[in-house]
């Protein structure tokens, strides 16, 4: 188990996550400060995607109208001479990711700062993460090179973790800013999921087909002290904890086609269910020794997997529609993307101005591994 528990200028960790305590006159863990999202200007209907490529499978189709989403935002490919969709090969699949993923990543990175009161020259530490394409260099480097950043920006990308590494990203992030108090770090999550799609009219890829969008998210944080004049501050990180089911090792994977000649990703039917029952042994791990229960975390920024597994997660944990509102919020409006989709959540979380002060949260994502990260917060 992995923690960040955090000391405050009282009696130590265990008063600092009391339910109901008073909040700490200074925060000793790393605390968000800023949050931003991008996606492409394009937005898709679920039909509109259909007719693009012009399936008329009703197998298909159906599994399209029955996903709980409403648009997602995609690049999609430019037309040939017959009017039909290119087929692109994974080179230009490549292109696409870097060219699009930079430009998304400065979108959101740009309007995280925004959000954080700070500037580009503000960032000390780097963290890219993403699992729609390799790039070396890495998209830290390229986004470095594009936005001017510092060259002695200290950076990490984090490659091909699928949708639970933006918090398995954010664990090493937070400990970085743990060993560097007083400096910035930002961690951006770019997902360019069109660039990781094969059609071949199978039901296997027609499921991934009708889930994933295109997007990026960014989060800004420091260690130190609240600044009580500054721009509102997010919540401090308290702990972060992993679950791995090994027995559902290959239930979400990336393999490489040899007939498309590209990578296609695999997700089993099971995925729901197997998330669902190790739920609550993943949100019991994380409050352990806190002195929390479960009825205690007022706020719930949940990873938009699917609806199947919106449902899981939430019958398994006894939540409400309400503790998941912003998770299948994003889902409908944006599909699953990804690694940045729990951001997504938590910037419509932060918009929503509910939060109180000691207010109890989690950051909760699940993907390959198959695995489920989680994230304490205390507002």
């Amino acid at each position: 188990m992995n923690t960040l528990l955090a000391a405050t200028a009282e009696t130590g960790s265990d008063r600092a996550l009391r339910p109901g305590g008073a909040p700490p006159l200074r925060r000793a863990g790393p605390t968000l400060l800023g949050v931003g999202t991008a996606v492409p200007a394009r937005s898709y209907t679920q039909e509109e995607v259909l007719d693009f490529f012009g399936i008329t499978d009703e197998r298909v189709r159906s599994v399209f109208a029955n996903s709980a989403i409403d648009r997602r935002c995609l690049t999609l490919p430019p037309r040939d001479q017959l009017g039909r969709p290119h087929i692109e090969t994974q080179g230009e699949l490549l292109r696409k990711h870097a060219s699009q993923g930079i430009v998304m990543a400065a979108d959101a990175l740009r309007c995280c700062l925004t959000a954080a009161g700070l500037s580009l020259d503000d960032i000390d530490y780097l963290c890219c993460v993403s699992s729609t394409g390799l790039l070396t260099p890495g998209l830290s480097a390229l986004l470095m090179t594009h936005l001017g950043l510092a060259i002695d920006t200290s950076r990490l990308d984090v490659v091909g973790m699928g949708c639970n590494a933006g918090l398995n990203a954010l664990n090493a992030v937070a400990g970085w800013s743990t060993a560097n108090p007083g400096r910035t770090a930002v961690m951006v999550c770019v997902e360019v999921c069109s660039a990781a799609y094969v059609f071949d009219g199978t039901m296997r890829t027609s499921v991934v087909n009708s889930l994933f969008g295109d997007g990026a998210a960014a989060v800004a944080l420091t260690t130190g002290p609240a600044n009580a004049t500054g721009p509102r501050q997010g919540p401090e990180l308290l702990r972060f904890t992993s679950h791995l089911i090994p027995e559902a090792c290959p239930a979400m994977r990336y393999d490489w086609d040899d007939t498309a000649g590209k990578f296609s990703f695999f997700l089993d039917r099971d995925v729901p269910y197997v998330v669902g029952a190790n739920a609550e042994a993943a949100i019991d791990r994380l409050l352990t020794g806190t002195g929390l229960r479960r009825s205690d975390l007022a706020h719930w920024a949940v990873h938009s997997g699917g609806k199947k597994v919106i449902d899981s997660v939430q019958v398994n944990l006894g939540l409400s529609r309400h503790d998941l509102r912003h998770t299948t919020g994003v889902l409908r409006d944006f599909g699953n993307v990804s690694s940045g989709s729990f951001l997504f959540s938590y910037d419509r979380l932060m918009r929503e101005g509910v939060t109180r002060p000691g207010d109890h949260g989690v950051f909760m994502t699940m993907g390959p591994g198959s695995s489920i990260e989680t994230a304490l917060v205390r507002f």
